[in-house]
Parts: structure tokens; C-alpha cells; sequence
């Protein structure tokens, strides 16, 4: 039996919160994928019940209120998205608003290194809070820091939320685990071509490993993609190349461009002690890898020092401040046909990949 190290548990905590339903049940711990995640005191089972809401996505995010004799199995009315940001400045911890003490260049202490990037997630969070005004929480799969959440003997939190009317936004998983973890995944709904946004720091053993992937919606055999760049033509694919080619271009056009890229190279330029892992087109990549990497997918890792968390976490800002411009720009909403049902068949594959077994992808 294959044991999984702690980074690799970590960053399928991270890719599987996005998609996991999630049980509770004694003793205590959640089972995510290949991660355990432990919850001090008892648990029960959690049922949640979905409907298609307007944006064609099943739709968690006005469960029944109920009253019951146990208080754990009850559930609230949920706050506004307002009123949830409040909650979580107000939560009690110093994390989020005292500044990480000085740290040796060099020497940076984990714990205040994803305290710099909570802090500045939860800005962004509130960013596209404000600039998406039918987004809202879903506190039934939400988890604070005082829930009793631990990751690795790590204090978690977990703030979840959608927008699955006009905005058409599926998922939002804003994730922290202290001292190791720094992870925000944004995934669209079927009715925009906006790209899936993810952004990952782990910190481990004082290096600090970072992946953001501004994810295609309309699949263009990028997985294909050889080490010199270059894609199979029609005598390989027949007409399907040309579809292929259509995507790619549409993809380059509208947010893949040389704005982007530039932001890419010229940050991971100036970063310090930078080593790239494995890209589209390396053979070191796994199947799961191949067919879910976009083409400008960034995966590199650093020494954990001052420099290089400030520039990652101006990076992450800069990016997700690009996603939301995309995502409240109604030129990329789709009209039902073609486009939806292909992007849409891509979408679910990402879904069988995290959730099943990668060879169903191939």
C-alpha cells in the first residue's frame, strides 16, 4: 500500500474540497479523498439536500431552517454575505489583523506566512464579495477556525460560497490550514466561459511549493501539447483539430494573453531559489495532471523567505483581481448551444478526474 506524504495529502485536501461531500461520522474525523481531517468532540452525519437553482447547478445554499432538540443538528438561517464577513473578521483570532512579526531573510516562519496570505485571501474574498452581489456562504460546508478542524495537528478553516444566478459562479473555497496551507479554488458554472481560477501555497520543511492554474473551460487538447509546443493537426485528430485549434485561440484571446503571461514570467523571475516542476509536455507528469493542466499552469517551488511570500502573495491578488474583471464582464456569458454542451462535457471530466479514477479521463 502506497503511502501518501504529508505534501501530497495536503494539496488533495486542497484540489478535493472543491467537489467532496462531506460526511461526519463517529469517531471523529472527515474523510476527504486521501486526507483525514479531525474534529474535536462528537459528530453526526450530515445530509445535504440539492436542487437545480436558476444558473443550472444544484443549489445548496438555502437549506430548510430547522430547530431540533440537539443543537447540532440544527441549522440557522444563513447570514448574507455581509454579514458572514463580519463574522469572520470578528472571529476572535489575532491571525487576520495583526501583521506577521519580523522574520529573518531567509529564516521566514511558516505560521506567519499564511497568516500574510489568509489575510490577504480574505481581502480578495471580499473583493469579489462586493463585485458579485448575488454570491452568498454556504455555512452548511463551511468550517471556522474555532470549529475544531485540524489538518496535520493544524488548525482549518473553510469558507465556502457560490453564486448560481446571474454571476453563474459554482464554487468558491476559500482554505487555510496554520503554518501549512494557503489555497483558494474558484470553479464557473456551465452558462460563462470564464476560466476555473486555482491558487495553492504549501509550505513544508521551509520551502514554500506554489501552483495557480487559470484553467481553460472549452477543452483544446492541451494535454497534447509537446516539449518543443506544438499540437497534432487534422491528419492526427481529423476535423477535431480544428475545434482544438478554435478553443486554444478563443483561450489566447481573452485570457491568456500577453498581460497575463508577462505577470507570470516577470514574478517568477524575480523569485528567489525557484524550481520548476513538471509542465505540460514533461514526461513526469501524471495522467490526472495531463488532462487537467492549463497552458500557462504555474507549479514551481522556492526557500520559504520574505521576498518570495510577498511576491506570491502580490501575484495571487493581481490574478484573482484579473478572474474577477472576467467573471463581471457579461461578454463571456454563453448563449445555450454547442459551446455550453462541449465546455460542459470538459467540466465534467475535471469533476470524474478529482472525484473518481483518472483512467476514466484518458
Amino acid at each position: 500500500m502506497r503511502v501518501l506524504s504529508p505534501a501530497l495529502r495536503l494539496l488533495l485536501l486542497a484540489a478535493a474540497d472543491a467537489f467532496s461531500p462531506i460526511s461526519i461520522g463517529r469517531p471523529s474525523t472527515i474523510n476527504v479523498d486521501a486526507f483525514t481531517v479531525v474534529r474535536s468532540g462528537s459528530s453526526s452525519t450530515i445530509a445535504l439536500n440539492q436542487h437545480i437553482g436558476s444558473g443550472g447547478m444544484a443549489d445548496t445554499r438555502n437549506p430548510d431552517t430547522i430547530q431540533h432538540e440537539d443543537p447540532r443538528k440544527s441549522i440557522s438561517a444563513a447570514p448574507s454575505f455581509e454579514e458572514y464577513l463580519k463574522q469572520r473578521a470578528n472571529e476572535g483570532t489575532t491571525a487576520a489583523t495583526a501583521p506577521p512579526k519580523p522574520i529573518a531573510e531567509g529564516d521566514f516562519d511558516a505560521t506567519a506566512a499564511i497568516s500574510a496570505m489568509e489575510t490577504s485571501q480574505t481581502k480578495t474574498v471580499g473583493d469579489i464579495a462586493s463585485a458579485i452581489p448575488d454570491l452568498a456562504p454556504k455555512p452548511d460546508q463551511s468550517y471556522a477556525k474555532n470549529d475544531g478542524f485540524t489538518a496535520m495537528g493544524n488548525a482549518v478553516s473553510l469558507q465556502a460560497s457560490d453564486a448560481p444566478g446571474p454571476a453563474n459562479v459554482a464554487w468558491i473555497s476559500d482554505l487555510s490550514v496554520d503554518g501549512a496551507l494557503s489555497s483558494l479554488t474558484i470553479f464557473n458554472g456551465p452558462l460563462s466561459d470564464v476560466p476555473h481560477l486555482i491558487q495553492r501555497c504549501f509550505i513544508n520543511e521551509g520551502m514554500l511549493h506554489f501552483f495557480l492554474d487559470v484553467r481553460p473551460r472549452a477543452y483544446g487538447a492541451h494535454d497534447l501539447r509537446d516539449a518543443d509546443g506544438n499540437y497534432p493537426g487534422p491528419e492526427t485528430l481529423g476535423r477535431k483539430a480544428f475545434e482544438y485549434s478554435g478553443a486554444r485561440k478563443d483561450y489566447d484571446t481573452k485570457f491568456g494573453t500577453e498581460e497575463l503571461i508577462s505577470l507570470l514570467d516577470d514574478t517568477v523571475a524575480k523569485l528567489e531559489g525557484v524550481t520548476k516542476n513538471p509542465g505540460l509536455g514533461d514526461e513526469g507528469l501524471s495522467e490526472l495532471e495531463k488532462v487537467t493542466l492549463g497552458p500557462l499552469a504555474v507549479d514551481i517551488s522556492m526557500p520559504l523567505t520574505s521576498g518570495n511570500v510577498d511576491s506570491i502573495i502580490g501575484l495571487r491578488e493581481k490574478v484573482a483581481s484579473m478572474w474577477l474583471g472576467w467573471a463581471t464582464d457579461d461578454s463571456h456569458a454563453h448563449r445555450p448551444g454547442a459551446p455550453v454542451n462541449s465546455q460542459y462535457v470538459y467540466d465534467t471530466k475535471y469533476r470524474v478526474c478529482y472525484h473518481d479514477d483518472f483512467r476514466s479521463c484518458i
